[in-house]
């Protein structure tokens, strides 16, 4: 199982419509085929500056891969997230047994 979470946060003011639209488009991926058990998260915690995070689950790498070369993930990363996502960090995981 790998974990692929990006914190980030947007160019957009907080609480506009851009903010709202861009979440729903990037809550989209949760229909990619391979993805599982999507969240989009809002952070609450002053110590960390990203605002937003968008997690979800792969059964392997293979179905990671598939995902990121998937053409609704790549159109989204082109046409939306390098145009509206002011700083991020993501990170990838997979549970120690």
């Amino acid at each position: 199982m790998i974990i692929h979470t990006v914190a980030f946060k947007l160019i957009h003011p907080a609480g506009s419509e851009a903010e709202r639209l861009f979440l729903e488009k990037g809550q989209g991926l949760a229909a990619v085929e391979g993805v599982q058990r999507f969240h989009s998260l809002r952070q609450v915690s002053p110590k960390n500056p990203y605002t937003f995070q968008f997690s979800m689950h792969f059964a392997d790498q293979a179905a990671y891969d598939a995902y990121n070369q998937h053409p609704a993930h790549v159109d989204f990363v082109q046409n939306v997230w390098l145009r509206e996502v002011a700083d991020f960090l993501e990170a990838d995981f997979v549970e120690m047994v």
